[in-house]
């Protein structure tokens, strides 16, 4: 399926299947998608997740703990699809792919309604192989692109990317802050020099403003830690909570 941006700024939410564990990642899920969510990131738990803050690497910790793993993630996407035409994303480091084997993750995330697929931590110089696996299976290739890229760099992810761009606000690693960088808005203009996709700008958002200033540059916002830390502070009630604060962001969209 294609991934679609039906508002402006869609919002795609990220979640770290497993945490706490899979039935309550989806009960978060669905909420979320009922909240407004347009695209679900359904991150894997890696055990050395470099590019990620603490939010989401004690995240990963847990879900690792509790013993999810690829073939789960895939069977909760299975499980979301089966009710749900939301797009789906798999957002996974390398590690874990190689693992289970390039070919056949290509064609078990196609079997499981997957629409996309970003390796967080594989550099588009190096990402062939890769793309023309997902590509035999109908599965968009999402690469990052940072504010250090060069231009050379941005022109050859925008020839690599299907489905989305995914627009770094900032150097460094995931994790809310409270204000939006100009380099979000300066990588957006460089990068719609070399791509006509839609661009998602991630890495901070955490807050209502920062969801409407993306809305004016960009055509979506990516949430992940500010989501993964709600799930954290929020035992026993996650589901309600991602809802609300979902709700909360795209209330003035």
């Amino acid at each position: 399926m294609p991934l679609q941006f039906t508002h402006k700024p869609s919002l795609v939410a990220y979640v770290t299947c497993g945490d706490p564990n899979l039935a309550t990642t989806r009960d978060i899920i669905f909420a979320a998608i009922e909240a407004g969510a347009g695209i679900i990131e359904l991150g894997v738990p890696f055990s050395d997740p470099v590019a990620d803050g603490p939010v989401i690497q004690r995240a990963s910790e847990r879900a690792l703990r509790g013993g999810t793993t690829l073939h789960d993630v895939l069977r909760l996407a299975h499980e979301i699809r089966e009710k749900s035409a939301v797009g789906l994303v798999i957002f996974s480091y390398l590690n874990p792919i190689m693992r289970f084997g390039r070919a056949k993750f290509g064609a078990a995330a196609e079997q499981a309604g997957i629409d996309g697929v970003l390796v967080t931590d594989l550099p588009v110089e190096e990402a062939e192989d890769h793309i023309h696996a997902m590509r035999r299976h109908d599965l968009a290739t999402i690469f990052l692109a940072a504010p250090t890229s060069t231009d050379a760099r941005l022109k050859r992810i925008g020839r690599a990317s299907t489905g989305f761009v995914y627009a770094v606000s900032r150097t460094g690693v995931t994790g809310a802050r409270q204000q939006l960088t100009d380099d979000a808005h300066t990588l957006v203009r460089r990068l719609r020099k070399h791509t006509r996709l839609p661009i998602a700008v991630g890495f901070g958002i955490s807050t209502a403003a920062q969801f409407a200033a993306v809305g004016k540059f960009a055509d979506a916002a990516v949430v992940g830690s500010a989501i993964v830390e709600t799930i954290e502070r929020n035992p026993g009630k996650e589901a309600k909570s991602v809802a609300q604060f979902i709700a909360s962001l795209v209330a003035g969209r």
